[in-house]
């Protein structure tokens, strides 16, 4: 893991997890003084919007708005921490969690003492590598709040915010629905704040620092420092802390550069967008300029494509991993999504008879499933058909476009 100018990883070593000894020379102790009453907790809070820090969990959204709905029930909320990260594309989480399990932890506790909670959970899968540093880390800190952990089965649907909190109320790692959102009603029926484990990181970091020191960094839309998951044709797959606002193709250089020509690069993991590498390189890492270029930042993750790998028989292999990490609950997992990934393979075979009704579902699955797990298929599969055309035969290819041409809003949610 390598970071240029870090803000998270400061003092990572690849010796292990940072101790707590350690973590406090680094950062210096949480501030909390004050944070325990509603006036206290009120300027934290307006502290954490005027920074602009938006979730990193595949969102994006703005953390300050979150803190504000909890606090506005009138009831003390539950705070939870998500570290499951479920995208097989996506390692940052593990990677913070087991080398600088500290700040994660004071993040959530700053957070819980601010808006006065009533109980604190971390959830990782309960066979994280990091899993083991979060308890090591615990055994060494006197917190004025118990942090319990919480391990739910690795999939990859079981991350998704509705997943947690159904899980801690009844033990079904899977998503709801009903339009109930967590800061109205979560966590045994109270206003439940869910955040990316590396946002809490930052929290902690806002605590000790302050808005406008977080904004030093990174973009105006998008400010700070992030980690990213690189993978793929690359010298140095790994974990990076980056500035928003760094080129992706310099993002390739961090980890190391390219091991031969790229031909695609797919932005946010399996529910991401793949972007021609011809526009991905000189693209910046933000929200707002992925946006623009059809992509949604996501979970942070870049996958490099080289030019002798086939498009779409990569993203069939994602689609069918998709189909069967579904929960299954409602018609679009059960039924969609194993079509999808069953018109995507016969495409790659060759297949004309696959175009048709390919073109029909990705049109008609849109919005519909109770999560949006089948959004993010739909997503993949658009922008692969639109990126890889050339891969489609070309009896077919004007077919290939209209399908290239349906589309989700970019909204990264899972």
């Amino acid at each position: 893991m390598i970071a240029a100018s870090p803000r998270l990883l400061s003092g990572w070593s690849a010796a292990g997890p940072i101790q707590l000894s350690a973590h406090l020379r680094e950062h210096g102790p949480l501030p909390l003084s004050g944070l325990d009453t509603a006036a206290g907790g009120r300027r934290w809070i307006a502290e954490v919007a005027a920074s602009g820090l938006r979730g990193r969990g595949g969102a994006g959204f703005p953390t300050g708005r979150k803190l504000q709905a909890v606090v506005g029930e009138h009831r003390r909320p539950v705070v939870v921490a998500n570290g499951c990260e479920g995208d097989p594309g996506s390692s940052k989480d593990a990677a913070l969690l087991a080398v600088a399990p500290h700040l994660v932890l004071d993040g959530l506790i700053a957070t819980a003492v601010a808006t006065r909670a009533s109980r604190v959970v971390l959830c990782t899968h309960d066979r994280a590598p990091g899993l083991r540093s979060v308890r090591a880390a615990l055994s060494q800190r006197r917190d004025p709040l118990r942090i319990e952990l919480a391990g739910l089965p690795p999939r990859y649907v079981a991350s998704a915010e509705s997943s947690l909190v159904n899980f801690l109320n009844t033990g079904r790692a899977v998503p709801t629905s009903g339009g109930t959102r967590a800061y109205e009603r979560g966590v045994d029926g109270r206003p439940t704040l869910v955040c990316n484990v590396e946002t809490f990181a930052h929290l902690a970091l806002l605590s000790r620092h302050g808005g406008r020191w977080f904004r030093e960094r990174g973009t105006a839309d998008s400010p700070g420092t992030t980690l990213v998951t690189v993978s793929g044709a690359v010298a140095a797959a790994g974990v990076y802390e980056t500035d928003f606002g760094t080129t992706i193709g310099d993002l390739a250089a961090l980890a190391g550069g390219p091991t031969g020509p790229i031909r695609a690069v797919l932005v946010g993991g399996y529910a991401g967008s793949w972007l021609p590498a011809t526009i991905a390189e000189c693209l910046p890492f933000t929200h707002a300029d992925l946006g623009a270029a059809g992509a949604s930042l996501g979970i942070a993750a870049l996958d490099f494509l080289p030019v002798e790998r086939s498009g779409l028989r990569t993203t069939a292999r994602m689609l069918r991993y998709l189909a069967d990490e579904s929960a299954g609950q409602c018609g679009p997992c059960r039924f969609g999504l194993p079509a999808i990934a069953d018109d995507f393979a016969r495409l790659t075979r060759g297949v004309p008879a696959a175009h048709t009704p390919l073109h029909r579902r990705l049109q008609t699955l849109t919005r519909r499933g109770a999560c949006a797990h089948p959004d993010g298929a739909v997503r993949l599969a658009a922008s692969a058909l639109s990126t890889f055309a050339d891969e489609i035969p070309a009896t077919h290819s004007a077919r290939g476009d209209a399908v290239g041409r349906a589309r989700v809003p970019n909204g990264g949610r899972r």
